[in-house]
């Protein structure tokens, strides 16, 4: 089969291995659709994503659609379209029994995170743990498919916030992520959801979902405490100190982008005076089930993907998906 390694900063082939067999428990996919993700970029161009530095070569990928390939237990037909939950979960642990994913000692797929990596979907056939695997609905394309692990990332922030009925909401970056925040706050009943981004191509894809107010950093000015939840999906630091700001007082904030792994000057002076409320937030639980069920309700989401490259050219798809005022998220097609 061929799969996409990365070998270092820059570096990623197309390249042979061995087909693998599935074992009992386990599925065999044949993947058809990949999403790049902020991590697979940092991966791909950095050598490293945050702490996580890759050691050795590393197939990106944890968004995916594919159809079953092989089922040895003979639940699953061969060409069942199906997706993927992309996480392993730890031994459990006191406190976080309704949150597995926090747990320490997992993995995911297509991260550098443990030694050995886990191997991630960006590949022709790919194995997973039948409790991974989720079945999706009659209709649901597979190109659309492919948006359900970060779809459920977004409405599992969105959860966070807690009753977002009748909220007014700020959504800080209109990337890929920020979009899928705007459509779960939307969906979720915010009465009124603002998105702010640098770039106009982006704020455009953010009133397709949702976004009613359209802010463009540089010219329109974000008004403090005007937003009763501000999802802050950058991962820029100073955004941070302006969802602080914009946050009304008893407000809550929630960091959805990943923030840089260095010290960063933030100024979260004025939390104190409005006793504001941040939260990170981290992947998702059970939220891909949600997510499925969301994507199957229309196409309202098929703008999100912007581009649908061909794996073998994953040179020219990171370039583009790096690149925000030309893409939102961009696909590898097997």
């Amino acid at each position: 089969m061929k799969t996409l390694a990365i070998h270092g900063a820059e570096d990623i082939r197309w390249e042979d291995a061995p087909t693998p067999e599935p074992r009992d428990g386990e599925v065999r996919l044949r993947v058809r659709y990949v999403g790049i993700c902020g991590s697979d970029l940092h991966y791909y161009f950095n050598g490293a994503n945050g702490e996580y530095v890759i050691r050795e070569p590393l197939t990106p990928g944890h968004e995916l659609s594919a159809v079953v390939d092989v089922d040895p237990s003979g639940r699953l037909a061969p060409g069942t379209r199906v997706t993927v939950h992309p996480a392993r979960y730890g031994p459990s642990l006191q406190g976080l029994e309704g949150r597995p994913h926090l747990r320490p000692g997992g993995d995911y797929l297509g991260s550098a995170a443990a030694d050995p990596h886990r191997q991630g979907g960006a590949s022709e056939y790919l194995i997973v743990e039948h409790s991974m695997v989720r079945v999706l609905p009659d209709g649901l394309p597979l190109e659309r498919a492919a948006l359900a692990e970060p779809l459920a990332v977004a409405m599992h922030a969105v959860g966070l916030a807690g009753d977002v009925r009748g909220a007014r909401i700020l959504v800080i970056g209109a990337g890929p992520i920020g979009l899928l925040v705007i459509a779960a706050a939307a969906r979720a009943g915010a009465a009124r959801i603002a998105a702010s981004d640098m770039r106009e191509q982006a704020l455009e894809r953010a009133a397709t979902v949702g976004a009613g107010e359209l802010l463009l950093v540089g010219r329109d000015a974000v008004a403090d405490e005007s937003y009763d939840v501000v999802f802050e999906c950058s991962g820029a630091p100073v955004a941070l100190t302006q969802a602080v700001r914009a946050a009304k007082r008893g407000g809550s904030i929630v960091q959805v982008g990943m923030l840089p792994d260095a010290d960063s000057p933030i100024n979260l002076a004025p939390m104190l005076a409005k006793e504001l409320t941040i939260r990170g937030a981290f992947r998702f639980s059970t939220e891909i089930d949600d997510a499925i069920a969301f994507l199957a309700e229309g196409d309202l989401l098929d703008a999100v993907v912007t581009q649908v490259i061909p794996a073998e050219q994953a040179v020219d798809a990171f370039a583009v998906a790096r690149d925000s005022s030309r893409s939102a998220k961009v696909l590898l097609a097997f």
